[in-house]
């Protein structure tokens, strides 16, 4: 299974996804695909989310079980630790801004 949480998106962008997933709430799809199809997905995420910021997350073989990318101006940042992906966070003054805070692996 996968999920995807967008902020701030344009509407194309959510329409986009709605043909893919399920949006079980406002901004919050659910659906459940290859690690293939999952790519591109989230590339039309990256290409579509312009001033917003988007997580997507899915089941993975990790100690937590499950992996997550995010992208856009948040702040929350995903942070490394031992092998185990926590999340920190930023002071509202310093927000973090990176075209994508965790790369794919």
């Amino acid at each position: 299974m996968m999920a995807i949480v967008l902020e701030n998106a344009p509407a194309r962008l959510r329409g986009r996804l709605a043909i893919w997933l399920l949006e079980v709430r406002s901004g919050v799809y659910v659906g459940t695909y290859s690690v293939k199809v999952r790519d591109v997905i989230w590339e039309h995420v990256k290409a579509g989310l312009e001033e917003g910021n988007a997580v997507m997350m899915w089941d993975a073989p990790t100690e937590s079980g499950f992996d997550f990318w995010t992208i856009g101006k948040n702040r929350r940042m995903p942070v490394e630790i031992n092998g185990l992906k926590l999340v920190s966070f930023y002071p509202e003054e310093n927000m973090g801004d990176s075209a994508e805070n965790v790369e794919k692996n």
